[in-house]
């Protein structure tokens, strides 16, 4: 054993974490493990009393203060579950916490925050103005920075999950999987395991669109990602800590990536067998493990250990997951399909795809000759029954485009079929994501401006940080420089939608 696992696992064996966290259970999960095949097991931090494993490493880092810094006081910036954790130890050790959050984080969170008795400063849009500010404040008041990853205490107190699974399945384990956010949580994990059974696999899952760890691991060093995904904002990190990225190039075997519909598929697995539900980041591991059995087909029977982080989720999110989870699933079909615009066409395309159930079903006249339909349909058999029925529906004279995993179908043309405008020029889609906030709409439309006609509008509300949006806006070919020196100083991530072929079926 090398001296630095040495060194973090006497740090683990030693972390004082117990006087605040709890020894959470390994539930089976029988059955995710009856239709894959393995035996699932889920490591329950979802089950702490903040709803997460973040108060493991925050109280480990913060108990081991000199007591004149205690005195002073601690800072840190979070929009959720780490602000929890320094919260409360700071409450268990009797000390003045500040959290500084973003403006945009949830008032459920806040309100957390604040019952546990931290002094919640709000600051700036996103998790990079909070932290900046938290700095500064450290700076000026005399305040110990905790960081949420990236400080060996930390890493040694989310490691003690590992102390405890090793403990309670004493068996052969074939892999654990663990979120990835900073790297904190995976590095704990790994190193204990890693010191005393190097047998079994440390399989890292981030979520495609917030990879920060995969990345960095490509390229040898940390990278700074431009942007996060929103969707899983427990591990929206732009970029990993300098020793977790260490801890992991050593000691993780592989990082596995999964999309939005499969995390919200994870989160019904986790539900169905425990009738609880966590946040899309608690349910990475799972999410992970079932992508991971998909493609390596492992021999049957392995033992898989997943961990379920958190559950802090906003209710009004639950919606848009249930949704999402069928498609991840993939027990929902989404299409778009062509039937002729004339009397019984409705039900001779009905009698075409058979005893399935229309989960939906959207259509409003657009011309005489073809009507176009949305339809989504339930699936027993997953992505190969999908193939075989539009291939039916082909072979029957049906023209079919799939748009099972087009985004802007799911996010938007799904609420918005039957909206056709004639005699409309110049018109661009395009798909927009910004900060929610009380005015966050009409700062958007302000900030959007009043050069170009808005010729079309869809949002909704997903119960996130973040606001979605859909919009036409006629721009002449003269314009067109113009317009995207507009978007650049805008400054909110967006995509020009205006070849998906949800938008030419149904809205153009």
């Amino acid at each position: 054993m090398s001296s630095d696992l040495t060194d973090y696992l006497k740090r683990i064996l030693t972390a004082r974490v117990y006087e605040v966290a709890e020894e959470t259970p390994l539930d089976a999960a029988p059955n995710l493990s009856a239709r894959l095949g393995h035996a699932v097991w889920l490591k329950r931090e979802d089950l702490q009393q903040v709803f997460s494993f973040k108060l493991r490493g925050a109280y480990n880092r913060m108990s081991r203060l000199a007591d004149e810094d205690l005195q002073k006081g601690v800072i840190c910036s979070s929009a959720g579950n780490h602000a929890q954790g320094v919260a409360l130890a700071a409450n268990r050790l009797g000390i003045q916490a500040f959290i500084v959050m973003p403006v945009t984080t949830p008032r459920i969170k806040v309100d957390a925050v604040r019952k546990l008795g931290g002094e919640v400063v709000l600051e700036g849009d996103t998790y990079d103005d909070a932290y900046a500010h938290a700095r500064r404040l450290e700076a000026e008041r005399g305040l110990t920075f905790i960081h949420p990853f990236d400080d060996p205490d930390v890493i040694a107190g989310q490691g003690t999950i590992a102390m405890e699974i090793l403990r309670q399945h004493p068996g052969d384990i074939d892999a654990v999987f663990v979120p990835v956010g900073g790297g904190g949580l995976i590095s704990g994990i790994a190193a204990y395991i890693k010191a005393l059974r190097d047998d079994i696999r440390i399989v890292g899952v981030e979520p495609e669109d917030s990879a920060g760890m995969s990345r960095s691991l490509a390229a040898g060093e940390p990278v700074t990602l431009e942007r996060v995904g929103i969707f899983a904002d427990g591990v929206a990190v732009r970029r990993v800590g300098d020793e977790t990225f260490r801890l992991c190039r050593e000691l993780v075997d592989e990082i596995v990536l999964v999309d939005t519909d499969e995390i919200c598929a994870a989160i019904r697995d986790i539900f169905e067998d425990t009738r609880s539900i966590v946040e899309p980041a608690g349910a990475l591991a799972v999410a992970g493990m079932k992508k991971y059995v998909e493609e390596r087909r492992p021999p049957a029977g392995r033992e898989f250990v997943t961990v379920n982080c958190g559950a802090n989720v906003n209710f009004d999110r639950l919606r848009h997951i249930a949704e999402r989870a069928a498609v991840g699933e993939q027990r929902e079909a989404l299409l778009a399909v062509g039937i002729p615009e004339r009397p019984g066409s409705f039900r001779e395309f009905c009698a075409a795809i058979g005893r399935r159930n229309v989960t939906e079903f959207n259509y409003r006249y657009s011309d005489a000759q073809e009507a176009h339909i949305f339809v989504g349909l339930e699936l027993g058999e997953g992505r190969a029954e999908k193939d075989r029925l539009v291939a039916e529906l082909r072979s029957k004279g049906y023209p079919v485009e799939d748009l099972t995993d087009n985004e802007m179908a799911k996010l938007h043309i799904r609420h918005m079929v039957g909206g056709r405008a004639g005699g409309l020029a110049d018109e661009r889609l395009l798909r927009f994501e910004f900060p929610e906030r009380p005015g966050a709409l009409a700062g958007f439309l302000d900030a959007v401006g009043s050069n170009w006609n808005i010729s079309l509008f869809h949002y909704r509300n997903h119960g996130s940080d973040y606001g979605r949006i859909l919009t036409g806006i006629q721009v002449p070919a003269d314009d067109d420089a113009e317009f995207e020196r507009h978007l650049e100083k805008l400054g909110y991530p967006h995509w020009d939608e205006s070849g998906n072929p949800a938008y030419r079926l149904f809205l153009a």
